[in-house]
């Protein structure tokens, strides 16, 4: 499975745990947070999930 996200869109999105870049995952279908809390938010048919509490958090 693919993200199909435009670049424009990823410019603009931020991880709302904490503010931080999100980068597309594309093996995973994810966008994982480049800041300090390192979610991953999961893209379903080509839409962003871009709540806290269906992120998957990073292994300890």
């Amino acid at each position: 499975m693919t993200v199909k996200l435009d670049a424009w869109l990823l410019e603009v999105l931020a991880c709302p745990n904490c503010g931080g870049r999100l980068d597309a995952d594309e093996a995973a279908a994810e966008l994982v947070c480049a800041g300090p809390c390192h979610y991953a938010y999961p893209v379903l048919d080509d839409i962003p999930v871009l709540l806290v509490d269906e992120a998957r958090t990073p292994a300890p």
